[in-house]
């Protein structure tokens, strides 16, 4: 979708990671409104663009992603959620990138903000579908405490965790979970917190 295979195929499990968003984007699209449902798999299919390396101007990648979206005459609204993707905010204050992006991009409260977060974090980072405490664990892992992306973490966690359960709550009002995940809105209630 507009580049982001070529952009990001070459990257491996990045791209591995973006297609399994973008799939669990289109399985939840019932917990946004109906006109923001391609939105949503737009999103998700380009909230990581910024990290291809013909992108990479600033060095952070909602930031890089969301001007480039920008610059190809997409949807303002699009390039807003890719540069606040997973609550970008508070990783951009750890790298001092905080002024800038919020003077570029207005953050947006929504359902459909929230369901791209709740879809990057249910997905590895090799585009398998996980838990979001096993995301967390795994984010933590492979970045190890000191590094700003754990320091950002620390802070965010919280915004993260009310975006994947107003998600969650959502799924559970709105859509047919058995058609979904093939699990009633109980098992997925549970899931969610138990994990």
């Amino acid at each position: 979708m507009w580049n982001a295979e070529r952009l990001l195929a070459p990257l491996g499990n990045r791209w591995l990671h973006v297609q399994q968003v973008a799939r669990q984007a289109g399985r939840i699209s019932g917990a946004v409104p109906g006109e923001d449902r391609d939105l949503l798999v737009a999103a998700a299919y380009l909230h990581d663009v910024g990290y291809a390396p013909e992108l990479a101007v600033a060095g952070f990648h909602p930031l890089d992603g969301a001007r480039w979206v920008r610059d190809q005459g997409q949807d303002e609204r699009l390039a807003r959620l890719v540069a606040h993707h997973s609550c970008a905010t508070y990783e951009a204050e750890v790298r001092g990138f905080l002024d800038v992006l919020l003077a570029e991009f207005e953050p947006e409260e929504s359902a459909t903000y929230d369901a791209l977060v709740f879809c990057d974090m249910t997905t590895g980072p090799t585009g398998n579908r996980i838990s979001f405490n096993e995301r967390i664990d795994d984010i933590y892992g492979r970045y190890g405490p000191d590094h700003e992306v754990s320091r950002a973490l620390d802070s965010s966690r919280s915004c993260l965790e009310a975006c994947h359960n107003r998600t969650v709550a959502r799924l559970a009002e709105r859509t047919p979970l058995a058609d979904i995940w093939g699990v009633t809105a109980l098992e997925v209630m549970l899931y969610a917190k138990l994990y």
